[in-house]
């Protein structure tokens, strides 16, 4: 008797909370894909700060990288990359990021979120 219903929810469970603690042990966290164009932006954008916490997660290079998307589609209600998360909150994914820098709003977020070096 086979039980790989039950194997494939415990997986994902298991992997669903592994993703919640890397979103909650990383003061910045980007789930992204190396070759795709708005992933550059929003690491372009956050690369313009002394991140003293900060974390890139390239999904592409990942065996399970579609699984890993799949369930940040289910957390975010967005299944595109990247999806970048400051202190716990998923802030969007590049045009977000660019928009909140462009509105001064990134930095506070992530002064908010002790993540800048002094």
């Amino acid at each position: 008797m086979s039980s790989t219903g039950s194997d494939d929810k415990n997986n994902a469970d298991d992997l669903n909370t592994k993703i919640k603690q890397l979103i909650q042990d990383h003061k910045v966290i980007v789930f992204s894909k190396t070759y795709c164009p708005y992933c550059t932006k929003a690491k372009k954008v956050l690369g313009k700060y002394k991140i003293k916490d900060y974390k890139v997660i390239e999904l592409d290079d990942m065996s399970d990288g579609d699984k890993y998307q799949d369930i940040l589609g289910e957390m975010t209600n967005a299944s595109t990359v990247p999806r970048v998360f400051i202190n716990g909150e998923c802030i969007g994914g590049g045009d977000d990021t660019e928009r909140l820098e462009k509105k001064g709003e990134l930095e506070k977020k992530l002064k908010q979120a002790d993540a800048l070096e002094n």
